[in-house]
């Protein structure tokens, strides 16, 4: 399960503890206070965002690292980066829902926009928020985030290794397309147990990356299973599954070897930036034909 799915479990189990009966979440709409904090946010507004927050009982924060944070460090958090540079502030929900009449649950990811030296970045948040309201006044009572990221975040949970593929054809259909479009071909080793996994397919899936997979590459997921499925063909091609997944192999068009990760290079992909994915890339695209 991805990591933003665990944090709405936690959500709802620390909000549904009501003399309110919790009916079936329905999908909500448009959350204005969700408005305003991205605006406080963008502001880089300490006092607007700390007055959001509830004061009794005492909000649950969590960290990145599981642990109960305070409202002054997670207020801290989005402040800082207005002195970073930042630029925007976009806010994607992922999924909203309304386990009961007075609370909200919001799960979104946040793109923040930060210029330095004439030069943008973008970084990506994962929170997920729990709001309560008091009269007309709508508070945060939970929240759980993810640190940022330099690529975004998945935010479901794809079927990228299905079981019953066939690994050994898709990888000889992958070379047979490769041959007759001078590509090259990637074969990806992970499961979709594995979070970096799908941190790396989202980035091959950007609008920064994905022109240079689709220039240059046919792309193969093989299913590793629990560390027990398509071994054979990690050892084939020289990928040591034991450093970590996702793991790559790259083949020319005619099928043959070369290259293959051994250092773990792609295991830890949610640190990693899109430059790190596109010199990747760029190292390995097929040379350009002359002439």
């Amino acid at each position: 399960m991805c990591r933003f799915l665990v944090g709405v479990s936690l959500v709802l189990i620390a909000l549904s503890s009501s003399e309110t009966a919790v009916g079936q979440a329905a999908q909500a709409e448009s959350f204005a206070p969700l408005e305003q904090w991205r605006l406080a946010v963008a502001r880089g507004d300490a006092p607007a965002l700390a007055q959001m927050f509830v004061t009794s009982p005492q909000p649950q924060i969590k960290g990145v690292d599981g642990k109960a944070a305070t409202v002054q460090s997670e207020v801290s958090f989005w402040t800082a980066w207005k002195s970073k540079g930042l630029t925007d502030v976009r806010v994607e929900v992922a999924q909203e829902q309304v386990p009961q009449p007075n609370a909200h649950v919001v799960v979104a990811q946040v793109t923040l926009t930060v210029k330095t030296e004439g030069a943008a970045k973008e970084y990506y948040v994962v929170i997920a928020q729990g709001w309560v309201q008091t009269g007309d006044i709508w508070r945060i009572a939970y929240v759980q985030r993810q640190d940022a990221a330099r690529l975004r975040q998945p935010l479901e949970q794809k079927d990228l290794y299905p079981a019953s593929a066939d690994a050994k054809k898709e990888i000889a259909d992958a070379i047979r397309a490769a041959t007759e479009t001078h590509k090259r071909v990637l074969v990806v080793f992970g499961g979709n147990w594995c979070y970096d996994c799908h941190v790396l397919d989202e980035a091959f899936h950007s609008p920064e990356i994905s022109p240079a997979v689709e220039k240059s590459f046919e792309v193969v997921h093989v299913d590793i299973g629990q560390m027990d499925k398509n071994l054979e063909i990690a050892k084939q091609y020289d990928v040591p599954l034991d450093r970590g997944v996702p793991a790559i192999a790259v083949l020319e068009g005619d099928g043959k070897l070369l290259f293959s990760q051994k250092r773990g290079e792609f295991e830890a992909a949610r640190s990693m930036a899109p430059e790190d994915i596109l010199d990747f890339l760029n190292q390995w695209k097929p040379a350009t034909t002359k002439n």
